[in-house]
C-alpha cells in the first residue's frame, strides 16, 4: 500500500527544487537521480524499518543529493578560504584575466599551433613559448610538457637512459601524488646514484661518484620541505664547474619556478629560474602552475642542442600540451616583462603581496555583514593568523593575515558546518581548528566577499545551499 503512494517520476519533475536544477542540467541526468531516490525510498518500505512516503518536494531534493555524488559528480566551483594560496586540491594557481581572455581566443577560433603563419610550414608547438622563455630567462631553447613530473622524466629518459644519474640523498624529494624521485629515475631507465647524507653532500661525494657509466648530474630543489640545522649542500655553480670538469651535463629541478622575486612580500626568497640559467646548469626545468601563476605545465630551459634532443624522443609527443594550455602561458610569460604589471595581475602574485591593513578591512565588512545577515557577534570574531603559499613552494614560510572565525550553533559541529559548506554552491573550503571554523581571506577573491558570508550564514543555520 506504502509503494503506491510514492510520487511518480513525472510528479517529481514538477517541483520547485526540480525545476531549478533544470534550468543547468539536462533532464534525462535529472530523471535518472529521482528514480535512484524512489527506489531507495522502495527499499526502505520493503525492509520494514518505519520509513515514510515522502513528498514529491522531499524526492527532488534527495534527488539533488543524489544527482551530485552519484550521477554526475560535476567539478564545483570553490571559495577558497584556506589560506593555502596554491593549493593542489583546489585547482593551483587561478589564472591571470589576461591568460583567461586569451584561451576564450583560441578555444572559439581556429589558432597557428603547430604552423608558421609566415613561412606557411609545419613547426613546433611550443615555438612562440620558447621565444618568451629565452627572453625571459637567458636560456638558448626551451620546450613545454603537460607537467614538471613528466619534464623530469623526459630529461632523464632521453639522456640518462641505461646510464647513471648522481643525486644527493638529501634532494631524493617526492614531489606531490607519490610521485619520487627515485621512482621517477627507475621508470626513466636511468639508474640511481646516491651521494652524501641526508642532512650532508659535499662537492667530493658527487666526484667520487663518477665513472664512464655516468650520464649526468642531477640537482632537485628541496621545493616542499626543509632540512636544517647541521647542514651542507653542493650550490648549483660548483656543481656545474664539476660538469665541466668532466664533460657531464648538469641538470637541476628547480620545482616551483619562480621568475619573480618573492622576498619583496617579506618571505624567504626562492630561487629564480633565470639564476640557475646563469649559473650555468645544462637544463633547468620547473612548474608553470605554482609560483609561476600560470597553467599546469612542464617547462623546460637550458641549451639547445639538449632541448632538440628532448624533442625528438617519442615521450615528448605523448607529455605535449594542448593549445589552452600554451594559450595561458603564453599570456602569463608576457606579464613578467614588466614586474610590476606580474605583481598586479598574476592571481598568485597578487595573493602572496596582500597586506594585512587589507586583510583586516576585508574581515571588518564580513564580520559587519554577517551581523546584518542575523548572526550572533558571539558565533564570530576577527582574529590574526598565518597564510601558506602551498603546491610544493615555500614549505617553513607563512604570511600574517586576518580570519574570520565562527563558532558553530549549540547542539551544532565545525565538522557538520564545515561539511554544509563545501556541498553548497559554491562549494566553500576552509580551516577547522579547535571546534571553530577558520576563513582566511588571503585566498578569498574581492568579488567572492559577499557571496561567502551569505554563503556562511546560511549554513550556521543549518542549511544546505544552491546544491
Amino acid at each position: 500500500m506504502l509503494l503506491r503512494q510514492l510520487p511518480a517520476v513525472h510528479e517529481v519533475l514538477q517541483t520547485e527544487t526540480a525545476q531549478r536544477l533544470l534550468q543547468s542540467l539536462p533532464r534525462p541526468l535529472l530523471t535518472e537521480a529521482i528514480r535512484k531516490a524512489l527506489e531507495k525510498v522502495r527499499q526502505k518500505i520493503l525492509q520494514g524499518d518505519g520509513a515514510k512516503v515522502p513528498t514529491a518536494e522531499e524526492v527532488a531534493a534527495q534527488a539533488q543529493g543524489i544527482l551530485w555524488r552519484e550521477v554526475v559528480p560535476l567539478m564545483p566551483r570553490v571559495i577558497n578560504a584556506t589560506g593555502i594560496i596554491v593549493h593542489t586540491g583546489l585547482g593551483r594557481s587561478l589564472l591571470s584575466q589576461r591568460a583567461v581572455q586569451r584561451i576564450v581566443e583560441v578555444a572559439t577560433h581556429p589558432c597557428a599551433l603547430e604552423v608558421d603563419e609566415v613561412t606557411g610550414e609545419r613547426s613546433f608547438r611550443d615555438l612562440r613559448v620558447e621565444k618568451l622563455l629565452c627572453l625571459l630567462t637567458g636560456a638558448e631553447a626551451a620546450t613545454v610538457v603537460n607537467n614538471n613530473a613528466a619534464a623530469v622524466l623526459l630529461i632523464l629518459n632521453t639522456l640518462a637512459e641505461g646510464r647513471e644519474v648522481i643525486v644527493s640523498r638529501g634532494e631524493l624529494v617526492e614531489i606531490g601524488g607519490s610521485f619520487r624521485i627515485p621512482e621517477i629515475l627507475r621508470k626513466s631507465g636511468a639508474t640511481l646514484v646516491e651521494v652524501g647524507t641526508t642532512n650532508k653532500t659535499r662537492l667530493s661525494d658527487y666526484e667520487r661518484a663518477i665513472t664512464e657509466r655516468t650520464a649526468l648530474l642531477l640537482k632537485v630543489h628541496q621545493s616542499n620541505f626543509r632540512i636544517i640545522g647541521f647542514t651542507e649542500q653542493v650550490r648549483l655553480e660548483e656543481l656545474v664547474a664539476l660538469g665541466r670538469k668532466h664533460n657531464l651535463p648538469v641538470v637541476e629541478d628547480l620545482g616551483s619556478g619562480a621568475l619573480a622575486d618573492v622576498s619583496r612580500a617579506g618571505i624567504e626568497k626562492e630561487p629564480l629560474v633565470q639564476e640557475s640559467v646563469k649559473a650555468g646548469a645544462d637544463l633547468v626545468s620547473f612548474s608553470g602552475d605554482k609560483l609561476l601563476g600560470g597553467p599546469q605545465a612542464g617547462i623546460v630551459v637550458g641549451r639547445k642542442e639538449l632541448i632538440a634532443q628532448l624533442r625528438r624522443n617519442p615521450l615528448y609527443r605523448a607529455f605535449r600540451c594542448d593549445k589552452l594550455t600554451f594559450a595561458a602561458l603564453e599570456a602569463t610569460l608576457l606579464s613578467y616583462f614588466d614586474e610590476e604589471a606580474a605583481w598586479r595581475e598574476i592571481p598568485t602574485l597578487q595573493q602572496i603581496s596582500l597586506s594585512q591593513t587589507e586583510l583586516k578591512r576585508r574581515g571588518r565588512k564580513v564580520v559587519r555583514w554577517l551581523e546584518r545577515l542575523g548572526m550572533p557577534k558571539e558565533a564570530m570574531s576577527l582574529r590574526p593568523s598565518t597564510s601558506q603559499v602551498g603546491g610544493g613552494a615555500l614549505p617553513d614560510q607563512f604570511l600574517p593575515t586576518w580570519c574570520i572565525v565562527i563558532t558553530p550553533r549549540e547542539g551544532d559541529s565545525a565538522e557538520a558546518l564545515a561539511q554544509r559548506l563545501r556541498v553548497g554552491n559554491p562549494s566553500v573550503f576552509c580551516r577547522i581548528q579547535k571546534d571553530t571554523l577558520w576563513f582566511d581571506l588571503r585566498t578569498v577573491l574581492p568579488e567572492e566577499l559577499r557571496e561567502l558570508t551569505e554563503r556562511i550564514a546560511a549554513a550556521w543555520q543549518g542549511e544546505r545551499v544552491g546544491m
